[in-house]
C-alpha cells in the first residue's frame, strides 16, 4: 500500500509490537506519504494505519494461536483432574519466585488442597505430594538451604532415618555443606519442629 521495503515494513512492525509512539507517528508519516503516491488519500490511509495499529494490539499468526490453544486446554485438563500433581510441578517450577510462590500457594488452597510447611523429616528438595490432597513444601523454598545442603540432609535421613532432635541432626549431615547459616534457616521456617 505504501510500498515500504522490507527494511521499512520491518521497522513499522517492531515500532508497533513495542507500541513505541514517536517511532509510530513517524511511520504513519511514511505510510500515508507512501499511499498517496500509489493513489490512497490521506483519510483512507490514516484508517488503514489505525487499523493495523488496533491489530498490532493482539494479533499474532495462527500457528502461535494453535499452540498457545493446545498448551491452555491441557493445562486446564491437568489442573481440572490432576490438581495436586499439577500444583506440585508448577509450585516446584517457581521455587525461587517468591511473588508467584505466594500467588500459587493460595490457588492450592482455593482448589481445596492442604499445603504442609517444609519438614526436614518429611520434604524433598522440591514440592511433593504427602496425601491425595496434601501438598508438601519442598526445603528449596527455604532462603538460605542451598541444593548441596539439602541433598546432605536427605542422605542422612535416608541413611538413619528421621530425626528426633536438632542434635541428631546436626551430628548427622556433612557440615561443610550445611553450615550455621543453613541450620538457622531451617529452624527459622519451622523445618526442625518435628
Amino acid at each position: 500500500l505504501a510500498g515500504f521495503s522490507m527494511a521499512q515494513a520491518d521497522l513499522l512492525r517492531r515500532a508497533m509490537g513495542k507500541k513505541s509512539q514517536e517511532v509510530m507517528e513517524a511511520q504513519r508519516k511514511a505510510f500515508v506519504e507512501g499511499c498517496a503516491h500509489h493513489g490512497i488519500l490521506g483519510p483512507q490511509a490514516n484508517r488503514l494505519f489505525d487499523l493495523m495499529e488496533h491489530f498490532s494490539g493482539y494479533g499474532f499468526n495462527k500457528s502461535h494461536a494453535a499452540a498457545y490453544a493446545l498448551i491452555s486446554f491441557r493445562t486446564a485438563y491437568l489442573k481440572a483432574h490432576y490438581p495436586a500433581e499439577f500444583m506440585v510441578a508448577l509450585l516446584s517450577s517457581e521455587m525461587g519466585n517468591t511473588d508467584k510462590l505466594v500467588d500459587y500457594l493460595e490457588e492450592a488452597k482455593r482448589m481445596g488442597l492442604g499445603v504442609l510447611p517444609p519438614d526436614v523429616n518429611a520434604s524433598h528438595a522440591i514440592f511433593s505430594i504427602e496425601q491425595p490432597r496434601t501438598l508438601r513444601c519442598g526445603l528449596g523454598v527455604i532462603k538460605n538451604v542451598g541444593m548441596a545442603a539439602i541433598e546432605s540432609l536427605l542422605h542422612a535421613r535416608g541413611a538413619r532415618g528421621q530425626f528426633h532432635t536438632v542434635h541428631a541432626l546436626c551430628q548427622e549431615v556433612d557440615h561443610r555443606l550445611v553450615n550455621r547459616k543453613v541450620f538457622e534457616s531451617l529452624i527459622k521456617s519451622g523445618a526442625c519442629d518435628t
